[in-house]
């Protein structure tokens, strides 16, 4: 084998094992923020007077505050320190040990704060390792396959998302007698499902750690405290707008949008619930369904963002979006059917508009500080984290001011969609071909 022809294999050996990790950490997402971990602290933890609801809510929040303040220093430090794999792999293996720690939370009241602690450290932990794991993209990529490989990234998360969600289904939540005899006695299967997840976590994120190789120090680079660090990342933000105005423009309207785009994964199964008179095991399924379509829909558009370009993709899924939610209000009263419809065609659109917003950020991120760009891309996007729950429940209010006196819960869409419509509005105002000499 020549030189050259194994360079490519250990170059597609790398790429391959970077896109696996969205794979590998795909349990956290899909059941430890989403489907089954939540689920089992409000239902079977929490008593209503501990508001489990609220709770969970203000545990997000915090998470996401004490990310705002550290994730411009994160993303400096892999730039200017480099070993943005160490950081990586770091933060990966701390949420496995903090998703085995879930195993631990017993179906009592008791145990209801240390749940919290877990959902909202786990969550800290994951944004912080994606802005190292975002910031490799351009390492593991070229300018004409940038787009691709970020596609077929998430697409690899997606499945690994339909996967996980039907072995918990079929082996865990829905047997009388679980997976390798599990009692059901205080909830067993499910707190199994939590240390399968971090045994897959575990053991998906090797090749990453063995294949991809990790990122070298700048030779200029001088330690800074926290604190100068911090002062410095200021600094830059206050001139970002005079000295890169398109970078500046994209990471507002993408932080507008993206909120709009969780919020849509946070309140669509409560919307299902409420709105569409869907249980447990029926979200369930539409999750599998849901991660399968989005997967799809994020492999597609990864192709797509390679010949169109990356905002072009993104203006497409957020208007097709829109177009889905207001039909979900629209036909609401047909039943379920609206449901699976409406929110599969939402959840084709939402995987190419995250991918590509991943891609749109490497391609005009200067060289050498994708790292920092990233963090405030996370910055950004936690400013405004509020957004989709305070226009959700203001949407849900104004419905009963309004004199509504059934269905609410589906006004809620609204308030998610207006936020779609100005993020997009504001994105229609960004070049779609930003120079890469913008410097921050």
């Amino acid at each position: 084998m020549s030189k050259v022809a194994k360079a490519t294999r250990v170059k597609i050996r790398g790429t391959f094992s970077w896109a696996l990790w969205d794979w590998a950490q795909q349990p956290y997402p899909t059941l430890m923020q989403t489907f089954i971990f939540p689920v089992y602290l409000a239902s079977a933890v929490a008593t209503m007077d501990q508001k489990p609801d609220v709770q969970l809510g203000l545990a997000t929040t915090i998470a996401g505050l004490v990310l705002a303040l550290t994730a411009p220093v994160i993303g400096r430090r892999s730039d200017e320190a480099g070993r943005r794999k160490f950081w990586l792999m770091l933060n990966t293996y701390v949420l496995v040990i903090i998703t085995a720690l879930s195993f631990f939370i017993e179906p009592k009241p008791e145990f209801f704060i240390f749940g919290l602690i877990l959902y909202g450290l786990g969550s800290f932990v994951q944004e912080t390792a994606f802005i190292n794991y975002y910031a490799m993209l351009s390492s593991v990529s070229t300018p004409k396959t940038i787009g691709r490989i970020s596609g077929y990234a998430w697409g690899l998360g997606y499945a690994g998302g339909i996967i996980l969600l039907l072995i918990a289904l079929i082996g865990f939540v829905l047997p009388d007698v679980a997976w390798f005899g599990i009692p059901q006695e205080d909830a067993l299967p499910v707190r199994s499902v939590f240390l399968f997840a971090a045994i897959w976590i575990a053991v998906f994120s090797i090749p990453m750690m063995l294949r991809v190789p990790e990122t070298k120090r700048k030779t200029s680079y001088e330690k800074m405290s926290v604190v100068a660090a911090y002062k410095q990342t200021i600094r830059e933000i206050g001139t970002l707008r005079k000295q890169a105005p398109e970078t500046f423009k994209f990471l507002i309207s993408s932080a507008i949008y993206r909120d709009g785009l969780a919020g849509v994964f946070t309140f669509g199964a409560v919307l299902g619930t409420l709105a569409f008179g869907f249980d447990q095991t029926s979200i369930i399924f539409f999750g599998i369904a849901g991660n399968l379509v989005a997967g799809i829909g994020a492999a597609v558009g990864g192709r797509l963002d390679d010949l169109l370009g990356s905002r072009t993709i993104i203006v497409a899924s957020l208007i097709g979006l829109i177009v889905a939610g207001t039909g979900v209000f629209v036909f609401a009263g047909a039943g379920p059917i609206t449901y699976w419809i409406g929110g599969l065609i939402l959840c084709l659109f939402v995987g190419p508009a995250q991918a590509s917003s991943r891609t749109f950020v490497s391609r005009f991120a200067p060289a050498g500080r994708e790292g920092e760009v990233f963090g405030m891309y996370q910055l950004t996007g936690r400013a405004v984290s509020f957004l989709s729950g305070t226009m959700w429940s203001l949407a849900i209010s104004l419905s009963f001011v309004f004199g509504v006196e059934k269905n609410n819960t589906v006004w809620g869409i609204w308030g998610l969609m207006l936020i779609l419509l100005v993020g997009l509005i504001l994105l229609l105002r960004v070049d779609p071909k930003p120079k890469v000499a913008e410097t921050i």
